[in-house]
């Protein structure tokens, strides 16, 4: 062969293996077989969805020495919400004659905003009040805003009272997956304890063996006994025993988790009803306080947690969690007008001091965009 054929050959050669690789790089990487579950797997294991994984909800820090102010951590919570607010509202009253239209565009803010139809409307008509064909600065839209906001949320605003002649007082913490419940526990043990009150927590998310080991953490950290049994134990039975235990050893508050369950899987949501009843055969006023926690950035489905979890578990309370910037807080309005529940905190944090009890007047002027906390 010549030394031009060769070199024909050879470059033909790299060429094709130089296509071949490409194809081979480009070609769809088959996905992972899921995993299969253990035969020995009890059922329950099919029918609770697991919440994220731990590092989804980090066990908290204690906090730092330095750290904004509430006001301004609050703030930063309802950027979303607030933030879309303003610019609905600057964008519809700048140098304008309030009309219908301009009232219409302003009330689709609101609802876009999740503060529910019947606030929208009832903050429309009252920025048209004696003021059609006028001019009105945004700024006053929104301080008419949140006055009415405080005006909803201010009987709901109140505390988690702790009756003292109830030992224990049993709080049972409920909530859909990823709500931030077993967080949420860990804070208000801190609260409790810094108030000289005599713990107990009960890790009644059996579920999740990370769930446990947070807890686990949380007491530790607190010196605060936490009762808990095997991953897949029967929540139920750990809760008869909790209540008993805690009975026994004169504590103030048992503080107990639970699985996080979806509101509409009515055999998830059976199982809680479950723990409620044999929770009354130890003491027939337990639980005391059954808290939801809510998660801020889902918006309209709080709405329908609120609802089952209620029919289902008796709750008497509400925690607002995740305001991180991309919550949608606005939410909150609507479930106060709907259901009058108690909102007794709200978190902004993973840290034990980023759960702060509710206050109608702050959360409405920070909704509302206002940059300083008595604007």
């Amino acid at each position: 062969m010549s030394a031009e054929s060769k070199d024909k050959a050879g470059f033909l050669g790299r060429l094709f293996k130089m296509r071949h690789a490409e194809e081979a790089f480009w070609e769809p990487k088959p996905e992972a077989a899921e995993e299969a579950k253990p035969e020995s797997a009890p059922e329950r294991d099919a029918e609770i969805a697991p919440e994220p994984a731990p590092a989804s909800e980090p066990v908290p820090e204690p906090a730092p020495a330095e750290k904004s102010s509430w006001w301004a951590r609050l703030r930063h919570g309802l950027a979303r919400s607030s933030s879309s607010i303003a610019q609905g509202v600057a964008d519809i009253f700048t140098k304008k004659k309030l009309s219908a239209d301009m009232l219409e565009d302003l009330e689709d803010v609101l609802v876009r905003a999740d503060l529910g139809v019947g606030a929208a409307t009832r903050i429309a008509a009252l920025v048209g009040k004696g003021r059609y064909d006028k001019q009105i600065a945004p700024e006053d839209v929104r301080a008419i805003l949140a006055d009415e906001v405080e005006r909803v949320l201010a009987p709901v605003a109140r505390p988690l009272d702790i009756d003292v002649a109830k030992k224990p007082f049993v709080i049972l913490v409920v909530g859909v997956n990823g709500s931030g419940k077993t967080t949420t526990i860990g804070k208000l043990a801190a609260k409790f304890s810094a108030e000289g009150k005599k713990l107990m927590l009960a890790a009644g998310d059996t579920f999740r063996a990370a769930a446990i080991e947070q807890l686990k953490i949380w007491g530790g950290r607190m010196n605060v006994p936490v009762i808990a049994r095997e991953p897949g134990a029967d929540a139920a039975g750990l809760a008869f025993d909790a209540i008993k235990t805690a009975r026994e050893q004169n504590a103030d508050v048992l503080l107990m988790d639970t699985a996080g369950r979806l509101q509409n899987r009515t055999e998830l949501m059976a199982e809680l009803e479950k723990i409620v009843r044999v929770m009354k055969k130890v003491d027939a006023e337990a639980p005391h306080a059954v808290l939801l926690v809510l998660d801020a950035t889902v918006g309209q489905n709080a709405l329908s947690q609120v609802e089952i979890f209620g029919r289902t578990a008796g709750v008497t309370g509400l925690v607002m969690t995740k305001l991180d910037g991309t919550a949608r807080g606005g939410i909150l309005v609507a479930i106060a007008e709907k259901f009058q529940l108690p909102v007794h905190f709200i978190g902004v944090g993973e840290q034990a001091d980023d759960l702060e009890p509710f206050t109608a007047r702050d959360f409405a002027r920070a909704i509302a965009g206002f940059e300083e906390e008595n604007a």
